[in-house]
């Protein structure tokens, strides 16, 4: 017995309907997208693996899919980090080329490697796949696409106004309910390690206190002991988790406890210029909060970061991004600022699905069938199908003479508003019956009074 054919986890096949909705979705992010000044670029689905490895901290790392060396290159294998069990280097040594965890890093490369080819500041937005080997379960998968926004070549503060409005639009525009966009700056975390005398341990505090709403308080205070951060030190970081009021208030509370720290000021200037001029231009539909153990554990970010979440919904973040000052240094290119946003089209997907929100229309890919009731009805309809789809109307015939009760159904299958029918009495008459199969109600209409239903 042939074995029954299968994907892996955390991969999925998409249906017709669920492709349009998810053109529906990525049309919608990529018309804003533009209206901000972004254009598309694409790059290659997998990277050298030194072009990924060491960029998005140590968890980052193990979650990057290697592609194994083939042919002679197998033969490079460093044997020697295998016998002294340096794993990392022995995989190294076996995998030259890795999948692109993000979009990001991979546009850092993109920019130094085209940069005497862009107009700086170089504004692009990406839409394509990623892969992460994470754990699928609800709203995770090892492949999914991301929507990303970056502006590189400024560090104008406007940037970042702009993309939480870009946030704000195209969820409105998809009609999501009670949404908010965390914010945060990565020198206010800087501050905090300074302040407690651990500034050293920067990204082992930032990864910790970023799982503060999926582990709690003693869960976070737990993984601080283990990576060695001071009791003395936890105890200063303690009332971050409580921290409460207006966004005002948060940042007047911040000023008092960063007061001696030159780098955690300055990240509450920049996040305050920020939450001005957003509140003087007014969001339509988002709630824009601070949120100050947001850190989102990637050791690119900077200055803000971003983090959106659907309210009511278990579905974790839905969007994120951030400032990272110098990404393209990574590959040799110094002082180029950069600020982007990324939407997560998977976990949006699951969110309108689940809340029903996607448009009713979605996936009627016909406006009309014609019903098949043999061979001379079938070639006295052929030219007319041929008028309308000259015309840009989306038509077909059933393909052979079946029971009316099966043809009916296949249009019902597939969404066809309307079906022509064509028997004797419509061929003399020159009258077609059009049925509307939402109503039932039934119009004879002549073949310009069909054209013109559907006239632009």
């Amino acid at each position: 017995m042939a074995q029954k054919p299968s994907i892996p986890k955390g991969t999925r096949d998409f249906l017709p309907e669920q492709v349009e909705r998810r053109n529906y979705l990525f049309e919608t992010i990529k018309t804003v997208f533009k209206k901000y000044g972004f254009g598309p670029i694409e790059t290659p689905s997998f990277e050298l693996s030194s072009t990924l490895m060491g960029k998005y901290g140590e968890e980052g790392d193990r979650l990057i899919f290697r592609i194994l060396n083939l042919g002679d290159k197998m033969l490079k294998a460093d044997t020697e980090a295998l016998a002294s069990k340096n794993l990392p280097r022995f995989a190294n040594s076996l995998a030259e080329k890795a999948l692109r965890y993000d979009l990001t890093v991979p546009f850092a490369r993109f920019v130094v490697q085209n940069q005497n080819d862009l107009t700086f500041p170089f504004k692009r937005y990406q839409i394509q796949p990623v892969w992460r080997a994470d754990r699928p379960q609800h709203g995770r998968y090892q492949e999914f696409f991301q929507c990303d926004a970056d502006v590189v070549g400024s560090d104008s503060l406007l940037h970042e106004v702009d993309l939480i409005f870009i946030f704000d639009e195209v969820l409105s525009k998809l009609k999501i309910p009670n949404f908010s966009v965390k914010i945060n700056n990565r020198k206010i975390l800087s501050g905090i390690a300074e302040i407690s005398g651990e500034a050293e341990k920067i990204i082992d505090i930032t990864v910790a206190i970023d799982k503060l709403d999926k582990v709690g308080e003693e869960g976070v205070i737990k993984e601080l002991t283990e990576k060695g951060v001071s009791g003395l030190a936890i105890e200063i970081i303690k009332p971050l988790f409580t921290l409460n009021g207006t966004n005002e208030d948060c940042l007047k509370k911040m000023e008092i406890m960063l007061a001696k720290s030159e780098i955690g000021l300055k990240g509450i200037e920049e996040l305050r210029y920020v939450l001005d001029k957003v509140e003087m231009l007014g969001l339509s539909e988002a709630k824009l909060e601070f949120d100050v153990t947001l850190a989102r554990g990637l050791n690119y970010y900077t200055g803000a970061i971003f983090e959106v979440v659907a309210n009511g919904i278990k579905m974790g973040s839905i969007c994120g991004g951030g400032r990272y000052d110098d990404l393209t240094g990574l590959f040799g290119m110094k002082g180029m600022s950069g600020v982007g946003i990324s939407f997560g089209a998977d976990r949006i997907y699951d969110v309108l699905n689940e809340l029903d929100l996607f448009p009713k229309n979605i996936g009627q890919t016909l406006d009309v069938m014609f019903v098949n009731f043999g061979e001379k009805e079938q070639d006295f309809c052929l030219p007319i199908l041929k008028k309308l789809r000259d015309n840009g109307v989306a038509c077909e015939i059933y393909p052979s003479s079946a029971k009316m009760q099966k043809q009916m159904k296949y249009a019902n299958d597939k969404n066809i508003p309307f079906v022509a029918i064509v028997g004797d009495n419509e061929m003399t008459s020159g009258n077609i019956q059009l049925k509307n199969m939402e109503s039932g109600e039934q119009t004879g209409l002549s073949q310009n009074e069909l054209l013109a239903k559907w006239a632009k």
